[in-house]
């Protein structure tokens, strides 16, 4: 329940009905597209729908970056990449509906444990090599690759997104990319010099970064200065924590090669010993499907035809689908008071017993000193950070919601700057406050407890009377 009166009671939070979507909770933000969780009311598919407001795409002229994007994941059918299930548009917003994967960013699994085993680090990057020498066999090079566009889902299987940047072979006469993309970071050489570069050989140094980064925590090159990092990346300037072993170090040697010429290739890859540790070739369906830019141009035009329509349901409840949902797989424990608050974890959400005018001032306590500015509206909130961080400005997005008249969930969403920023800075502080504050209450856990276990029985009934339905061969119903 969103708290939009006082903590002890007030509406839930709006539901939105698109077409036949019934949209949820916000998964991520950014400067021009927010991504929802949302449930097909036929079927009760759970669905991702990334959103983008019209009249900002036309602004800043994106339009052809979004058809890239949509054309692309058309072509692209593979089970570690994320899939494109359709396209509509309402007068205002384009809605691109997509796969919803129930886990996480790559990148968060590194930011809480540091680094990976080598055995899982080889996991993982087998199948961005299976992912990317697909997207490659198809024409499509990705060209932002790095562990923040790496989901993962509850079966550990990756999944690569995000193809706002991607770019087809035959884009230009010479067969070469000249749009500087990507994060520095991991950007290949040859792109920051501007003079032209295939898409294929930067999308391996991309790989070969992540796969560094996976293995070690930190990255092969980095500084504050970003024409002295710039200097690292072409010549190659980095050198090898004590534990990765000599085949993965002889294999990231020959992906970080700053001559593009001598790069290994992903065939090359593929026959490598190291590599091949335990490779299980992807077994999927090739799909043949032909492309028609035609529905996609139609998003953009203004014809009625073509338009879904946009329609505020009545507010409901927060329930314990809802709740569950909001936590890794099916594990309450990460929503409650009892885990352990002495690690950042990828779920930016706790729970407090504290009012929910208390909490809003909390936060607010916690990002003015390190430089947020504050704007507040109910029981939610935005901030923005006033320096520009190594990504820009460091922007979060917080709501405080009740799930019972004592006990409320608080979320908190980076909508821009860097992630890691916005993990050791902002939640660290923020995360000092509830562990402080949980050690003055622990005589009121029994409570907690108590609706630790209700919850408990809700999903599980939840989950029989679904269960009963389907075999009963009804129609599915999505929770409410």
């Amino acid at each position: 329940m969103s708290g939009g009166g006082s903590s002890n009671g007030g509406s839930g939070t709006p539901r939105t009905r698109v077409g036949k979507y019934a949209m949820g909770r916000t998964l991520g933000e950014g400067s021009f597209a927010k991504v929802k969780f949302a449930k097909n009311v036929e079927n009760g598919d759970c669905v991702a729908i990334k959103i983008l407001d019209k009249n900002k795409v036309l602004r800043h002229e994106m339009i052809q970056m979004i058809k890239r994007e949509i054309s692309t994941m058309k072509m692209i059918k593979h089970p570690n990449v994320i899939q494109l299930h359709e396209v509509m548009a309402s007068k205002t917003k384009v809605y691109i509906v997509l796969e919803y994967v129930d886990g996480r960013e790559l990148f968060d699994k590194i930011a809480h444990r540091g680094k990976l085993k080598e055995d899982e680090a080889r996991s993982y990057f087998q199948q961005l090599i299976n992912a990317v020498d697909y997207c490659h066999s198809r024409g499509v090079y990705h060209r932002d690759l790095k562990p923040e566009n790496l989901l993962l889902d509850t079966h550990g299987v990756l999944k690569v997104t995000d193809f706002g940047l991607s770019t087809f072979s035959q884009e230009s006469q010479d067969g070469l990319c000249h749009t500087a993309c990507g994060t520095p970071n991991y950007v290949a050489p040859e792109v920051l010099k501007d003079k032209g570069y295939h898409g294929s050989t930067s999308d391996v140094w991309s790989c070969g970064i992540i796969l560094f980064v996976l293995m070690a925590g930190y990255f092969p090159f980095d500084d504050s200065n970003i024409m002295a990092l710039y200097r690292k990346i072409y010549r190659a300037e980095f050198s090898f924590p004590g534990w990765f072993s000599s085949s993965s170090k002889k294999l990231i040697k020959r992906i970080l090669d700053p001559d593009p010429a001598t790069r290994i290739t992903i065939p090359q890859i593929l026959e490598t010993e190291w590599f091949k540790k335990g490779y299980k070739p992807p077994n999927f369906k090739q799909d043949e499907e032909d492309i028609s830019l035609s529905d996609i141009d139609a998003v953009f035009n203004d014809s009625e035809e073509h338009l879904v329509t946009e329609r505020r349901e009545k507010p409901v409840s927060m329930n314990a689908f809802e709740l569950i949902s909001k936590s890794q797989g099916l594990n309450l424990g990460n929503l409650f008071e009892n885990h352990r608050t002495n690690s950042i974890k990828r779920e930016t959400h706790f729970t407090s017993q504290c009012p929910a005018n208390e909490i809003m001032c909390k936060i607010e306590q916690t990002a003015k000193p390190l430089g947020f500015n504050v704007r507040k509206q109910n029981y939610k909130m935005k901030l923005q950070g006033d320096k520009t961080g190594r990504k820009g400005h460091l922007s979060v997005a917080t709501e405080v919601f009740e799930v019972a008249p004592s006990l409320h969930m608080v979320e908190l969403r980076k909508t821009g700057g860097d992630t890691l920023e916005f993990k050791q800075a902002f939640l660290r502080e923020l995360f000092n406050w509830i562990k402080r504050y949980r050690l003055e209450s622990r005589k009121n856990t029994g409570r907690i407890k108590l609706i630790h276990l209700l919850v408990g029985l809700a999903v599980t009934l939840h989950c029989i009377r679904t269960l009963y339905r389907i075999w009963d061969c009804r129609r599915v119903v999505p929770f409410v």
